[in-house]
């Protein structure tokens, strides 16, 4: 258990009161006494973050130091920072929280004993506090009686880094430190800041251990069979793996190991925007005490107005996995049987569900093509097409090939089905046609699970290379082909030409790639 001694030890001098390893019910009471949030009518803690309702990608930074220098890497996302720079700054950081009060919460990255990280997270807001409680690996008396911090994440909304000194692009920074496993936070208030920068250092870690980190949600149907649904932010991960006929192991982040499936996370990081009891029934009671939500517009009795963007498109639930009924605790599961990539395609000319093989499975996992949803960054105010390797590039450290040939040897090893998901739009492209069904959609995740998509007729599409199937049960056949739902063919010919070209000019960009999984790509 943490102490100021300890603290101090660390840097952290001349602190205020020091509230380490507080109850959810006790950081709801600080927030609110703190005027930080209020309660809604189910009972959760709503915050608004201010100007940072998003990731701010360009804001993060890798310190340049041995070990880090020759394993990340650098380019846009990953931007490095020398270390003079940060030294400077973290010591800025330090003198900023003399006197002042902090939240401290010490648990884990990873829910499996062998690979989890020991973190300790300092918060200047109670209710930051909350959120990592619940979103991080809890301990148990006995671990945190005897804890030993291996990394230490220190978020400080009301500190502002000066550009012109810090050498950052903003205000705002985000900053890892490789070798001292420091995190440093600053000006943004965005909640999901802390979670990802957690998964982003195990995405750099794992590598060496020979774990494949995944951007992927995962469950365990009735009869123990694993499955993993891979996508950006928006996709559907979340909502198709809350599945009341199976039960959740993490809603977004997980390590392939030798042993199975384990996930980074103790809780759930929900987008509720649209949010309905019937639609979503599960993450809907999720959101009551020990929840946090941020930027949900809430009326004059605290009720959540879940249709409202007034503040952002990118309103957010954070809460344990045990509101989730039937969710697996202990955050591990087998190898899986069935893994699907979701993407939400904004042209609408791919498939509804298409199955892929060893090589397309690796060719879309590197491609990780979807569109970027209005609201998960700032400046996204509608949906554009991305491509993004691993379905999670801006959390990659190493290059890109590295964890493709982890997922490649998983696949080859234990004989995963993989399918590729389409939850975006049919019958045009975005501002013409219209959202997948939600329904449609389960049902096809249902079928791709139950093992009802392995003895149909499928169909190669000649464009883009994909075994489409001809039936699905609970869809209908006619949006199964995506031409068919386009009344003007002329013009989905000639978007589906254009995504293809986009598709593989994307693979050119991309070092090493064997020549089977090119050729596994759209038609040239």
């Amino acid at each position: 258990m943490v102490n100021r001694e300890q603290l101090h030890e660390a840097g952290y001098i001349n602190l205020g009161e020091i509230y380490a390893n507080l109850a959810p019910a006790k950081l709801v009471a600080e927030a609110i006494k703190r005027g930080e949030g209020v309660l809604s009518s189910t009972g959760a803690l709503a915050v608004t973050t201010g100007k940072y309702t998003g990731r701010s990608p360009n804001d993060r930074y890798i310190v340049d130091v041995p070990g880090a220098h020759e394993n990340v890497d650098w380019g846009k996302t990953n931007v490095p920072m020398s270390d003079a720079a940060y030294q400077a700054l973290k010591s800025r950081q330090k003198a900023y929280l003399e006197g002042r009060d902090v939240f401290v919460f010490e648990g884990f990255i990873g829910t499996d004993k062998k690979h989890r990280l020991p973190i300790r997270v300092i918060n200047e807001y109670a209710w930051q506090n909350l959120f990592v409680h619940q979103l991080l690996v809890r301990p148990t008396a006995e671990e945190l009686a005897d804890f030993k911090p291996e990394v230490t994440l220190v978020c400080t909304p009301g500190f502002q880094a000066i550009p012109e000194l810090d050498d950052t692009r903003s205000e705002a920074f985000i900053i890892l430190n490789m070798a001292e496993k420091q995190i440093l936070i600053g000006a943004a208030a965005y909640a999901g800041e802390m979670k990802k920068v957690c998964f982003t250092l195990m995405n750099y870690l794992l590598p060496d251990s020979h774990v494949c980190p995944m951007h992927c949600s995962a469950n365990i149907g009735k009869d123990g069979s694993t499955a993993l649904f891979f996508g950006l932010s928006g996709t559907g991960k979340t909502t198709l793996s809350a599945d009341p006929e199976r039960k959740l192991i993490g809603d977004d982040e997980h390590g392939w190991s030798e042993e199975g499936i384990f996930n980074f996370e103790g809780g759930c990081y929900a987008k509720t925007i649209k949010l309905s009891k019937e639609g979503e029934p599960q993450i809907w009671d999720a959101i009551r005490f020990g929840t946090v939500i941020e930027n949900v517009v809430l009326d004059e009795n605290g009720v959540a107005d879940y249709d409202n963007a007034g503040i952002t498109e990118n309103t957010r639930a954070g809460y344990p996995i045990h509101h989730i009924p039937g969710a697996v605790l202990s955050g591990a599961g087998g190898h899986p049987k069935t893994i699907i990539f979701l993407t939400a395609d904004a042209f609408g000319v791919l498939p509804p569900i298409s199955r892929l093989d060893i090589n397309s499975a690796s060719y879309h996992y590197l491609s990780g093509y979807t569109s970027k949803l209005a609201g998960t960054e700032r400046g996204i105010t509608e949906p554009q097409a991305t491509f993004s390797a691993g379905f999670g590039a801006p959390f990659l450290t190493r290059s890109a090939g590295v964890y493709a040939e982890l997922l490649r040897e998983k696949l080859q090893k234990y004989g995963s089905e993989v399918y590729l998901l389409n939850t975006g739009w049919t019958g045009g492209s975005y501002g013409t046609g219209s959202r997948m069904k939600l329904s449609y959609t389960r049902a096809m995740v249902t079928a791709a699970l139950n093992g009802e998509l392995k003895n149909v007729k499928y169909e190669k599409d000649p464009l883009f290379n994909l075994d489409v199937p001809t039936e699905c049960p609970n869809v209908p056949a006619e949006i199964l082909n995506p031409k068919n739902t386009w009344q003007d063919k002329e013009a989905y010919d000639k978007t589906a030409k254009n995504l293809a070209k986009l598709f593989n000019e994307n693979m050119a960009k991309l070092h090493g790639v064997a020549k089977e999984i090119v050729a596994a790509g759209p038609a040239k």
